[in-house]
């Protein structure tokens, strides 16, 4: 990666994990000396996040001889310091509390992944006092760390309890606005993470009314809080990134899943893709018709064809291109017509919850983009989406109407092609802006700054795929001198995603 972000994400997160295992000063890879020998603690969101960057090898060099889970049976061994890197959860507090009790090493070097509360402080505090161990608890530090790389360019919230952000959960009816309150801060979290370790403040661009609307607005307010707070701002002089970035900042662009459910239905010939679905017969099928479905070319054998072929791929496959062309249709089929396709799917062994679900959202996008809203209807629509689509969302009732695969745009790609170029784009126009750095939050769609970004990063709320994550690094390609980042709040293939629309449909 040439240019101003050449410390891609994951070079960055691996400096600050080798600077926390060498007790939080930078690790200089010349020197002569032997490394202090030392165990490292950590829990299973620690252990998601170390092993993408860091192999075996890798941590014995940096003088780590054991690694171990913090909720294990672990022997004391006396002499030695320990590292430790958990979430600082209740539980991960009573358990390095334990550890300090039992007097299970020499010192503690605590590090927390993502910020350690007053009051939990204090816990430990006072658990070293009770076990006389003030003086071994070495040090404790936030490292900011919560989220996962997975490539260069590329990375994800978390493994552990992803069901708590998945798209399921964002759009299950039945969500609490307090539940909705945990989901959009456990990925505020995590995004406020990842800008630390970039060490840049982002401008950010999100559509309105949805769920990446939410999670703009608090991640604007967390920025702008740190900010704020002069002597302890993450973001001055000697962060890990500082001088490493270009002068210009970076452009977040938060994205809704539900602006493109086609997508990560798809079949599709990349390697990486291919890799994360799984290879099913008559593959070259799918992926043509779906190209054609979605370029609304005219399809040589019948839709209804296929699903009944016996021999065409498996039931899931199926499913999978039936609800491509339902949500890419502009005209939804007849009932009789939907029937119809509907007793083809269950003779295939289709299950049809999905089904349910798309149904739902489609006639929910297609009342929310109405031109005029209905009144005050007092029924209560489906769950976030009554939340997130009263945004006069043409671009769904379209569903991926000028999604042309030949021509390699999918919608997510276009959308940042829109805002990092700065083009007029009704799609696009309305989105919001944020730029944490100004002293009162202006709400404007209005961007202060007319230069085309030369840095983006590209969220998307409620999960991502490879197919995506590929027509951005194609994309990306052809600009000299640009660089974008893809994150989401869960990586899921096809068939992840299905069976969460499936939970969504049953009754």
């Amino acid at each position: 990666m040439a240019g101003a972000a050449a410390a891609s994400i994951r070079e960055r997160q691996t400096v600050a994990l080798k600077r926390m295992l060498n007790f939080n000063v930078p690790h200089v890879k010349n020197s002569t000396g032997e490394p202090v020998w030392k165990v490292l603690i950590y829990d299973r969101f620690g252990q998601d996040i170390i092993s993408p960057l860091l192999s075996v090898k890798e941590l014995r060099d940096m003088g780590i001889t054991l690694h171990l889970l913090l909720h294990s049976d672990r022997d004391p061994i006396p002499d030695v310091p320990a590292v430790y890197f958990v979430m600082p959860t209740e539980e991960n507090i009573d358990r390095i509390c334990q550890d300090l009790r039992n007097q299970l090493y020499e010192s503690y070097y605590l590090n927390f992944i993502s910020a350690i509360s007053r009051s939990k402080l204090e816990d430990i505090a006072n658990a070293a006092l009770a076990a006389s161990a003030v003086t071994q608890v070495a040090k404790v530090f936030d490292q900011y760390l919560n989220f996962i790389t997975l490539e260069d360019d590329m990375f994800v919230l978390c493994n552990q309890n992803k069901e708590l952000v998945s798209y399921r959960a964002i759009n299950r009816p039945d969500i609490t606005d307090t539940e909705m309150e945990t989901v959009m801060d456990t990925i505020v979290d995590s995004l406020f993470c990842f800008f630390v370790t970039l060490g840049a403040v982002p401008i950010i661009r999100c559509s309105r009314g949805t769920a990446a609307e939410m999670v703009a607005v608090k991640l604007d307010k967390k920025l702008r809080e740190n900010l704020r707070d002069a002597r302890n701002s993450l973001f001055t002089g000697d962060t890990l990134g500082a001088g490493q970035f270009s002068f210009q900042r970076p452009l977040l662009v938060l994205i809704d899943r539900n602006i493109d459910l086609a997508t990560p239905l798809h079949h599709t010939w990349t390697y990486q893709a291919l890799v994360h679905d799984v290879l099913a017969r008559k593959l070259d099928v799918y992926f043509e018709y779906e190209e054609k479905i979605m370029s609304k070319t005219t399809l040589d054998k019948s839709l209804l064809d296929i699903i009944s072929d016996p021999d065409a791929g498996t039931p899931e496959d199926k499913m999978r291109l039936f609800l491509i062309y339902y949500i890419s249709a502009q005209q939804a089929p007849s009932e009789a017509d939907l029937e119809q396709y509907k007793k083809a799917l269950t003779d295939a062994g289709c299950n049809l919850n999905p089904l349910q679900y798309i149904k739902q959202w489609k006639a929910f996008a297609k009342m929310a983009s109405a031109p005029t809203s209905y009144g005050n209807t007092t029924t209560k629509p489906m769950g976030l989406l009554s939340r997130v689509m009263n945004t006069g969302s043409q671009f769904v009732m379209e569903g991926v109407k000028n999604l042309v695969l030949k021509q390699q745009n999918l919608p997510v790609t276009r959308i940042l092609d829109n805002l990092m170029e700065m083009k007029s784009n009704p799609e696009t126009d309305d989105y919001r802006y944020f730029d944490p750095k100004m002293l009162r939050g202006n709400d404007s769609s209005v961007p202060r700054n007319k230069n085309p970004f030369q840095e983006a990063i590209v969220f998307v709320v409620g999960g991502g795929n490879y197919i995506e994550y590929q027509n951005l690094v194609d994309y990306i390609k052809g600009k000299q001198g640009k660089h974008i980042l893809y994150g989401c709040s869960e990586l899921f293939n096809a068939t992840q995603f299905i069976k969460q629309l499936s939970q969504l449909g049953q009754k």
